[in-house]
């Protein structure tokens, strides 16, 4: 089956196409600019879903910075936050008192963001800061700050551009609303 039927079959409306979603990293890559100007920040990556987001957000970035990655999780396979958060792949940089700012694709309930600021200021991090693509608040569970963010986002479930369905999808060039009978099916099986 060609790649556009299998988009098709579970993609309800486009919500970000690949222009909006370019025009988020511009934006918030020129105010990191700004922010970051003489600091030479870690960047750290909450992966999977982040890498598609993190490779053109520090494309707009004129500053010098380091990238590391994390893989913290409080999914699993579910389609909802377990409530807890487990530490899958950890950093292989130090970060004490250097400058993080945390790359996310999605923030949900916040359980994940917060673990991960709160490790990282525990360590011993200057300052910890977020940017994350969309931020989804009808679902938050916990009080965390976002510092950046590209657009907020309803209570819909999105895929492409790196955030994924089933851990699939990821590699839509744009961020689409799935069908809620596919989530249905898949809550069934």
């Amino acid at each position: 089956m060609p790649k556009n039927d299998n988009i098709n079959r579970i993609i309800d409306h486009k919500l970000f196409t690949e222009d909006d979603i370019h025009q988020m990293c511009v934006r918030l890559g020129k105010q990191l600019t700004e922010d970051y100007a003489g600091k030479k920040p870690l960047i750290v990556g909450a992966l999977k879903g982040a890498i598609f987001f993190l490779t053109d957000l520090v494309r707009e970035m004129d500053v010098e910075e380091e990238i590391d990655f994390m893989d913290v999780s409080s999914y699993g396979d579910g389609f909802v936050s377990s409530g807890k958060v487990d530490l899958i792949t950890d950093l292989t940089t130090d970060v004490k008192d250097r400058d993080v700012l945390i790359v996310e694709d999605i923030v949900d309930t916040g359980l994940t963001l917060k673990y991960m600021k709160d490790m990282l200021k525990e360590r011993g991090a200057k300052s910890v800061k977020c940017c994350v693509l969309l931020n989804k608040e009808a679902n938050r569970a916990t009080d965390v700050e976002i510092e950046y963010y590209g657009s907020k986002v309803g209570n819909e479930f999105v895929v492409g551009y790196g955030l994924d369905f089933m851990n699939a999808f990821r590699n839509i060039k744009y961020i689409g609303v799935l069908k809620p009978e596919v989530i249905k099916l898949a809550d069934n099986k």
